[in-house]
């Protein structure tokens, strides 16, 4: 009885502490509440100003009661304390703990219906009530989180049921955010700079809503990471590009929109890799020194990683991913300029490391793709920006590389890489109106043995030099192969004499390239290339003459300023009958080129034109969001289809891809393997580009192969099996 009347006791006094705690919680909440509703009553007096502000925009908060809060507490209090007790009167303290787990775990959520959308969407554009701005983030929000591995978050207050009512959501905030946001924080409506941004984070604006923009632009960040649809996806960083102003606030968010627009722009499909570039453009232009240097090393890397192998069909989108780094670059030349003279003296000490060591792998890491495309990009900024003091010291060291990568390996099978070189090089010395001594390496490749004998393989196959590196063995024996070399090289002879032939000094200039061209033309036992040289001797010597005939009226020195202005109209008018003749040629090449290339791809309209500015009109405006229109009104949600694809569509793609490499690479072809090049000043040659494949005459010991006998092809298989019964006959009879 006295260990009955203890516990009752104790059952007692327990019952006690909770009341005096549930009495000191109350009382404790009542004085918080009537200090804060002081607090407020204080503001109107202190700040009428932002007492007002309150007022208009967020008239709740000032609409504070105290009752509420106690009521709230004490049910809280009520809540825990029923289901203690339920728990002890069970006696089991398992199920009374899971049964507040549950309750934990199923908060109360809004169902986002259409109607509440409207209603937001009408407050926001009519009254501009920054509750219903609230309640849009929020729901935007849980759009772009539906879906996720995690499960939806306990804490947010809507949940989405319906693709119809996402699709609204995602096209209202994506097309109406950056206005609304630009009118709360006092911003221009359109435009600014990084500056304007250092400005507004000093205001009581941007404290009061820098978390609207943060929220905007994070799960705008998440979405574009879950879509798949290349239409969804240029849609959404068609609106984010109008806000880009405001990552300058927040790097991280910077950083992360850098990555993912660089690999939008490198893998993706139709309109896609425009849009994305248009948008680290505008980043670039807007923010300036806060992401100039991530966005230079990040889309070169990416030009790298996209040029592994090139064939007729991806030609032009290699083009437009070049056109795209120089018009970049040419942002901001001087910081462009500091970049541009790391990359370059990573190809030098490459190119260095080969002509010392000489060695299989060395020559490997210079007669790859990736190699030669780099070469072709840094020759297409040179071009463009040669009249930039700021950029045109790098013609001199780049012109050294290619010229060492032509003479590297002086071989018939590696024509094609230096005719490549030799375009390159011609089209330097045009942008800087500066000699290169073309000529010796284009009249060499005349004197090789394998263009002075009859084809000994055939007519072959066509060949397309702009697609490879080398060619094989057998390759090199037929007469397309032969032919299409003779003819390049006409071509690159002619359009660097071209350039020269209005020079005072073009008579000396052309003496040498003569002399060898005659002495090509006796040689040869091939009847058609004889005929081609001639026609081009033909008009060296008519340029020559016309050239000289202007020369006999002048009276100054060789080394006079004057000399610099000679014949400066008819070069204009490109009057030489040597000019005149390279149209022809060009007009031949183009149609030559057209034949070869089976297919195209393009890469958005007008992709490699970059003449044309996107205006900013409202047509133009109301043309994207018809379009926007039309795709967010698919019944699409992130996470079901839009993470994975299925395997039978990703093993076409995959064959598609095995078939086209297989069908254009030769037998011979450098294999690339992947590699990044470091934007790192330090880092060694040998980390930076990977082994391609090259087995050439002088490179690889001499494979000995066993000839198989051959039967005449005048003896019938029956003979044969006569013969073969005969002498079996012939061994057992023996």
């Amino acid at each position: 009885m006295g260990a009955k009347v203890k516990s009752l006791d104790n059952e007692m006094s327990d019952e006690e502490e909770k009341e005096e705690t549930k009495s000191n919680k109350t009382s404790k909440s009542r004085s918080q509440a009537k200090e804060h509703k002081s607090q407020l009553e204080r503001l109107k007096d202190k700040d009428p100003e932002f007492y007002e502000f309150l007022k208009e925009h967020d008239e709740e908060l000032l609409q504070f009661n105290d009752e509420d809060i106690d009521e709230d507490v004490t049910t809280d209090v009520e809540d825990a304390a029923t289901d203690v007790e339920d728990a002890d009167l069970q006696g089991d303290d398992e199920i009374g703990r899971h049964r507040v787990a549950e309750k934990k775990e199923k908060p109360s959520k809004n169902v986002i219906t259409t109607a509440m959308v409207d209603t937001w969407c009408n407050s926001v554009q009519e009254k501009g009530n920054i509750s219903a701005v609230r309640s849009l983030t929020r729901a935007f929000r849980t759009a772009c989180h539906y879906g996720d591995d995690g499960g939806d978050d306990p804490s947010t207050k809507f949940s989405i049921m319906s693709s119809s009512v996402f699709n609204k959501i995602m096209l209202f905030v994506l097309s109406e955010m950056d206005a609304i946001l630009r009118k709360l924080l006092k911003l221009p409506s359109s435009g600014g700079k990084k500056e304007t941004m250092m400005d507004l984070m000093n205001t009581k604006h941007w404290k009061n809503y820098n978390h609207l923009v943060k929220s905007y632009l994070g799960n705008a960040l998440h979405v574009l990471n879950q879509m798949t649809d290349t239409e969804m996806i240029s849609f959404t960083l068609r609106r984010l590009k109008y806000s880009s102003i405001f990552l300058a606030a927040f790097p991280s968010l910077l950083r992360k929109y850098i990555k993912v627009a660089l690999h939008f722009w490198a893998t993706g499909g139709g309109a896609l890799p425009v849009v994305s570039f248009l948008f680290l453009r505008d980043l670039c232009i807007r923010l300036g020194s806060d992401c100039l240097d991530e966005c230079f090393r990040g889309i070169y890397k990416a030009y790298v990683l996209n040029c592994q192998f090139i064939n007729a069909v991806k030609l032009q989108h290699l083009q437009f991913l070049r056109n795209c780094v120089i018009e970049l670059f040419g942002v901001d030349v001087p910081s462009a300029y500091q970049h541009a003279f790391v990359f370059i003296r990573q190809l030098a000490m490459i190119l260095r490391d080969a002509l010392n060591t000489k060695t299989k792998e060395a020559f490997r890491k210079v007669y790859e793709w990736k190699f030669i495309n780099c070469l072709e990009l840094w020759t297409g900024a040179i071009c463009a920006y040669s009249s930039e003091a700021d950029f045109s010291p790098l013609a001199y060291p780049l012109t050294q590389i290619i010229s060492g990568v032509a003479r590297l390996v002086p071989t018939a099978r590696y024509f094609p890489l230096r005719l490549r070189c030799v375009k390159m090089l011609n089209r330097i010395a045009a942008a800087t109106s500066t000699f290169i001594p073309v000529s010796m390496l284009l009249l060499d490749m005349l004197e090789m043995k394998e263009l002075n004998r009859h084809p000994t393989g055939g007519v072959g196959k066509a060949v397309d030099l702009r697609t490879i590196l080398k060619v094989s063995k057998p390759t090199l024996k037929t007469r397309a192969f032969q032919e299409a070399c003779v003819f390049s090289v006409a071509v690159e002879l002619a359009e660097h004499l071209a350039q020269w032939s209005y020079s005072v000094a073009f008579f000396e200039l052309s003496f040498i390239p003569l002399v060898r061209l005659r002495s090509f033309c006796k040689s040869t036992k091939v009847e058609r290339f004889r005929k081609e040289m001639r026609q081009l001797i033909h008009q060296i010597e008519a340029s020559s003459e016309f050239t000289n005939e202007r020369r006999m009226s002048i009276s100054f020195l060789p080394n006079d300023p004057a000399a610099m202005s000679f014949l400066e109209d008819e070069k204009k008018s490109e009057a030489s009958p040597l000019s005149q003749y390279v149209l022809t040629l060009r007009q031949r090449a183009q149609q030559r080129n057209d034949m070869l290339t089976e297919s195209s791809v393009l890469v958005g309209e007008h992709s490699s034109v970059f003449g044309k500015k996107i205006s900013e009109s409202d047509e133009e405006d109301d043309a994207w969001n018809e379009e926007g229109a039309s795709v967010f009104n698919s019944s699409w949600l992130p996470g079901g289809d839009s993470k994975t694809k299925k395997p039978k569509e990703i093993k076409q793609k995959k064959k598609k891809r095995k078939m086209e490499e297989h069908n254009t690479v030769a037998v011979d072809e450098d294999v690339v393997e992947e590699l990044v090049l470091s934007s790192d000043e330090e880092e060694s040659a040998s980390d930076t580009l990977s082994a391609g494949e090259d087995d050439d005459e002088k490179l690889e010991p001499p494979r000995h192969q066993c000839k198989k006998q051959k039967l005449p092809t005048n003896i019938s298989k029956t003979k044969v099996k006569s013969r073969a019964k005969k002498s079996k006959k012939r061994k057992r009879a023996n």
